[in-house]
């Protein structure tokens, strides 16, 4: 296939293959709406149904499993938990096994978990299932917002970032719907394993993705990555974004040799396997890589003769035969682990942005709203039709999430969250007057935009930010460590949240129209705008102003 030197991969928006990539790693995303939602419409049936424990429609298997509310509170949330623990351990095995093979191998723990569920036969046993089921659910949160944003082009990657949140939607909607019929005995169970299709899809169609560049460039292995990049962009000149991309993790040195020798890092690759790959940087007899062998043997025609390739985004640096710097490859910056990332000044900063933001997503107040809409649709529906306003409130969180895809590229990251920030805040007022003065047209009006605003901006942006912000060498620990407290502070609401309403009824919301207040004041001094930004000049940007 015949490259095109004139058509620069940065002008691309949708190249066929890098949307299927991104479409089969956020059904991670999907699976992680399921699990969120599926315990929604047939809890009461799951805990509390009229047999109780006894085998009466089913030899094999108990009618229910009875727990207090207390309990099945903790059982539902208890995924949560499991999330925690895979956002901690997430940033490690990405690191470790690649962004691809960690979305492939995490399929399994939905797989294993959805099947525990609906062959349960214990409170004990549902608990530890869906926990299992949130390990997944941690791993892949920080997983693949950070694979998605590294293969999505400059002017696609809000729109390939926001998937994942409209992936969650669908999975909440479609758990909602499928769980009216399935909110009898014995079929609950199998409301809970339909999370085993998409993770056994992703199973199939994981391994015909590619793996990250970026994550490539990250272990040097440079061939690889740019047969990589190539492969995401399709039919276009990619030596400008690999300049980019090696620069800013190698340097200027590396990224110079790469792009001027492209044609010996490139000949003879094939499609590699990368399962089972084997590292560029091999060491040769002279004890030398493979890279910096390339570098030395043509220094000459590196110094003499100028790049054949589009003007590049920096000029390199120019060495003459006298100079003692070392114009070899340089090596790679070691990724940080939790701990490093708070000593460093710049990365300590990104750091701090991005985990605040996911702190604001959960403590916002969204899914108290969500969990809690049938109850306040009781004040002004039958029970009846109330759950049927719950599944239109999960509707129009999935419909504003498709519009957030249109606009995260149009007016930008920071913008939707400064919108989505404010209209919470107001709508959590009128949701508090509604509701504790009974204004029924007022509290179903404030649910539903509460749940629109969120769905437009703080839902998506977080997700996307954690890949923007977070230089490559760092972006598994700082997205470890914002992935674990959005569970963490996920699971706080879920346990504390009850307890609030109970004691002050409509005014807990009050609560969140002051969080949402804080995080508009965060967002409009705190986060800078993303758009059209590579993620190397964005890392740039934030440490130079770190300085």
């Amino acid at each position: 296939m015949s490259v095109e030197p004139s058509t620069s991969s940065l002008d691309l928006t949708y190249p066929k293959y890098m949307v299927f990539c991104v479409v089969v790693a956020s059904l991670n995303f999907f699976c992680i709406g399921w699990v969120t939602g599926s315990a929604n419409l047939p809890g009461t049936i799951t805990h509390a149904c009229e047999n109780g424990i006894a085998h009466v429609q089913t030899s094999m298997l108990p009618d229910c499993l009875p727990m207090s509310d207390a309990l099945w509170g903790f059982a539902v949330a208890s995924f949560c938990v499991g999330a925690l623990i895979g956002g901690l351990l997430g940033g490690y095995i990405q690191t470790k096994l690649g962004r691809r093979r960690t979305i492939f191998y995490n399929s399994f723990g939905y797989t294993i978990g959805g099947i525990l569920i609906s062959c349960s036969t214990s409170p004990s046993m549902f608990i530890v299932s869906r926990i299992i089921c949130g390990l997944s659910c941690g791993v892949g949160s920080l997983t693949v917002p950070i694979y998605v944003g590294e293969i999505s082009t400059v002017k696609s990657r809000g729109v390939m970032g926001t998937v994942n949140q409209m992936m969650t939607s669908t999975g909440i909607l479609l758990s909602c719907i499928v769980g009216l019929p399935l909110s009898t005995v014995p079929l609950w169970r199998i409301n809970y394993a339909i999370v085993t299709v998409p993770a056994v899809m992703q199973i199939i169609l994981m391994p015909f993705c590619i793996e990250s560049p970026r994550y490539l460039v990250s272990i040097n292995k440079l061939s690889e990555a740019k047969a990589s990049l190539q492969r995401l962009r399709p039919n276009t000149s990619i030596d400008m974004e690999f300049y980019a991309m090696v620069e800013g993790q190698l340097g200027s040195n590396a990224a110079m040799a790469a792009i001027s020798h492209s044609a010996l890092l490139t000949a003879g690759t094939v499609e590699p396997d990368y399962f089972m790959i084997d590292s560029s940087n091999t060491k040769t007899d002279n004890g030398k890589s493979k890279a910096e062998l390339i570098f030395n043997t043509n220094k000459r025609q590196l110094i003499d003769a100028p790049l054949s390739t589009p003007p590049l985004p920096t000029p390199p640096p120019i060495y003459s035969k006298g100079s003692n710097s070392n114009p070899g490859i340089k090596e790679t910056k070691t990724p940080m682990n939790m701990i490093q990332i708070f000593c460093d000044p710049s990365t300590r900063r990104v750091a701090l942005i991005v985990i605040l933001i996911h702190c604001f997503q959960q403590l916002i107040g969204i899914n108290a709203v969500m969990y809690y809409s049938t109850t306040m649709f009781t004040k002004v529906f039958n029970p009846y039709m109330s759950k049927y306003m719950a599944i239109v409130c999960s509707a129009v969180n999935f419909l504003l999430t498709v519009v957030s895809i249109v606009l995260v590229d149009r007016t930008g990251r920071r913008s939707l969250l400064l919108v989505s920030q404010a209209g919470a805040c107001i709508f959590a007022v009128l949701l508090t007057v509604g509701y504790v003065y009974s204004i029924n047209a007022l509290l179903v009006l404030s649910i539903f935009s509460y749940v629109a605003l969120f769905a437009v901006g703080m839902g998506p942006v977080p997700w996307i930010l954690i890949s923007e912000l977070s230089p490559v060498y760092a972006s598994s620990s700082v997205g470890s460590a914002a992935a674990a407290m959005n569970w963490a502070m996920n699971f706080l609401i879920g346990q504390c949240f009850p307890i609030i309403f109970s004691s002050i009824q409509g005014h807990s919301f009050l609560i969140f129209a002051v969080v949402a207040f804080t995080a508009l004041l965060f967002t409009y001094f705190k986060i800078p705008e993303t758009k059209g930004r590579s993620i190397e000049d964005i890392t740039a940007g934030l440490q130079s102003a770190s300085d």
